[in-house]
């Protein structure tokens, strides 16, 4: 259900379940100004009130809908992102991020690791039945100092992985409503770094417990057995 909505764009999600809601409320909300106009106050008010949750319902349904759009369905362990990195200089990297369906993205990451940060949700059973499996978001790459010192010192490099000019944020809007939202079970941020080195490529996964990295070849192996 979350990959199929996730085809449309987020404002047409949004305009199309508002839509459905007003053609569901026209007929209730003509029937309620007849009512009215023959002084049949309660028969007309419950009409109009019928009539306006509709639309509200389709309001809250298309916001919910749009909001998904930022975020990508998930079942079990499956591949977030492919990586790359060629070094440029001292503790200075050109890392390419490819993600499934997405062309390839290249930053700029300085320090002696890469991190990578995700946002989870995790819906509970009866919600993962009607077909809302957990999703996640990639939220943020960065650099890394091994030493503390050079942590505080050294200059930092952090890239916005999120897509920032979605309508509505489903993360906000469940972290905000939680308690009025029974269906999320929980949300969390994720993240996992590991060292950089010439050449080396890695798979990011991502499950419903979190981000792993792996190595995808000898440089990243050699990288991560000789990491101190």
């Amino acid at each position: 259900m979350i990959q199929w909505l996730a085809q449309f764009d987020p404002r047409t999600l949004l305009i199309g379940f508002l839509a459905i809601g007003m053609l569901i409320a026209l007929p209730l909300e003509v029937l309620a100004l007849r009512r009215l106009a023959k002084l049949r106050l309660v028969g007309g008010a419950f009409y109009f009130l019928l009539g306006a949750f509709f639309i509200l319902l389709g309001l809250c349904l298309g916001l919910v809908a749009a909001s998904l759009h930022g975020y990508k369905r998930l079942t079990a362990e499956q591949l977030a992102a492919k990586v790359t990195l060629r070094q440029l200089g001292e503790r200075q990297y050109a890392l390419t991020l490819e993600a499934p369906g997405s062309a390839p993205q290249h930053y700029d990451v300085r320090g002696d690791e890469w991190q990578i940060d995700a946002r989870v949700l995790k819906w509970r059973p009866a919600a993962t039945i009607a077909g809302f499996d957990t999703v996640y978001r990639l939220e943020r790459l960065s650099g890394r100092y091994g030493d503390i010192i050079q942590e505080r010192t050294a200059k930092r490099t952090v890239h916005a992985l999120a897509v920032s000019d979605e309508p509505v944020d489903l993360w906000d809007l469940a972290k905000r409503y939680h308690s009025y939202v029974p269906l999320v079970d929980a949300l969390y941020g994720s993240a996992a770094y590991v060292p950089m080195a010439e050449g080396a490529q890695y798979d990011v996964s991502v499950s419903a417990t979190g981000l792993v990295v792996r190595p995808a070849n000898d440089a990243a192996k050699k990288a991560v057995g000789g990491w101190k």
